[in-house]
This record gives C-alpha cells, sequence and structure tokens, in this order.
C-alpha cells in the first residue's frame, strides 16, 4: 500500500471587502468585484502574521478580488509561499436542498435566502463543490504531511466543515465565517477526519473580529 500522510487544511474567509452592505447570517453581503476596506487589509496581514509559524506549502485564492488580494497579502507574510487562484476556490452556492430535507421550522427561511442566488450560482455550484472536496479533502499521497491554505468565502467554508463531519448535504447553511478568521480541518489516514478550529480570530484585536457577521449575531 503507498504511503499516506495528513492533510491539514487551513481556511479563511477573505478580508472584509469595500462597499460591504448589511451581511446576512449565511452570505458574504459584497458585490463581486470588490477589493478589500483598510479593515480587511489589516485583517489578512495579521492572518498572515500567524500562519507565518505554521509549515504552509501553498496558498489557493478564489478568482474575486477581495479574496485574492487577501491571500496576495497573507502570502507576503509567508516567506515565498506559493499563491495561486482556482475556481473551486470560488463564490457560489454548494449544494440547494429540497424542502423535505430541511426541518419543517426553518425551511421557508432557509429556500428564500436560497431563492436569492443567481442561475449561474446555482448551475456551477454543485460541480465546483464536488471538485473542492476531491482537491482539499482526505489525506495525501507520499510520506510528508501537507499544510495548505485556501482563501475563500464563507459557503465553500460551510461546505467543507460539514464535508468534514459528514453532515446532512444542506447542513452547510447555518455555519458562517467572520471576515479573515480561520478554520482548520485535519484529515489523517486511518482516522475520522476533524474540525481542529472553527472561525478562530484570536489573531485579530477586538475592533477588527466579526466583520461580516449581523452584529446579533456576534459572540
Amino acid at each position: 500500500m503507498p504511503d499516506r500522510a495528513t492533510r491539514y487544511l487551513y481556511l479563511a474567509r477573505h478580508g472584509e471587502a469595500a462597499h460591504h452592505g448589511p451581511a446576512d447570517s449565511e452570505a458574504d453581503g459584497e458585490a463581486d468585484g470588490d477589493g478589500l476596506t483598510p479593515t480587511g487589509r489589516r485583517q489578512a496581514v495579521l492572518l498572515g502574521h500567524r500562519l507565518a509559524q505554521r509549515p504552509l506549502t501553498a496558498v489557493h485564492h478564489g478568482p474575486l478580488p477581495r479574496a485574492a488580494q487577501t491571500a496576495r497579502l497573507i502570502g507576503d507574510q509567508l516567506g515565498g509561499v506559493p499563491v495561486s487562484a482556482c475556481e473551486e476556490a470560488g463564490d457560489y452556492v454548494p449544494y440547494v436542498p429540497s424542502a423535505d430535507e430541511l426541518p419543517a421550522d426553518s425551511a421557508e427561511f432557509l429556500l428564500r435566502f436560497l431563492a436569492a442566488a443567481s442561475a449561474e450560482e446555482l448551475s456551477r455550484g454543485p460541480e465546483l463543490a464536488r471538485r473542492a472536496v476531491d482537491r482539499f479533502t482526505g489525506p495525501v499521497d507520499g510520506p510528508e504531511d501537507r499544510h495548505e491554505l485556501v482563501v475563500t468565502h464563507a459557503f465553500l467554508i460551510g461546505w467543507l466543515v460539514r464535508h468534514t463531519l459528514d453532515a446532512p448535504a444542506w447542513r452547510w447553511l447555518g455555519l458562517n465565517a467572520a471576515n479573515a478568521a480561520l478554520t482548520v480541518l485535519r484529515f489523517a489516514p486511518g482516522r475520522p477526519s476533524a474540525v481542529l478550529l472553527l472561525n478562530d480570530q484570536s489573531h485579530l484585536p477586538e475592533e477588527l473580529r466579526w466583520t461580516g457577521f449581523p452584529p446579533e449575531l456576534r459572540a
């Protein structure tokens, strides 16, 4: 049997974006094409300082400017770790459940939320989500553990956390991530996959935490 090693997948939502509107508890709440605010740039640099202590070998990011700028600022702190864009790390709806999959008391709310997604998001999302799982999860070939970062959006973070816990497909809904928060997943050979960190913001001072969440959800 070939050698298999542990994958440590670091997930970060992009920093706060310009023209950031009132955020829904599930969504990015920004217009496509927007870059980072000064707050978002500070968040990205501080996350980079934290990750400079980890043995990262690659940084992947979605194609939108807010993710690309966040990844570049993080990469500047990492001393030459390759930074590259990929479609799988983009902003899309990974799965649309039917009403009978959802809890009766929240089905109407969740389906109304999903109805706001564009036709392109709905048509391409499931395939991109499948490719993201194939590309970023599971143990890795070879004897060396792998540490890699994906700078992405709230939806994909929720989807990959759901996948790691083997939760029902609809359960990516209700999982959100603050701007520049850190989630870490572990995929070890012969062990259940694990969530090591979720939405951790300890690298940010108080005034930079919880952006991307509506005020009532900030803990």
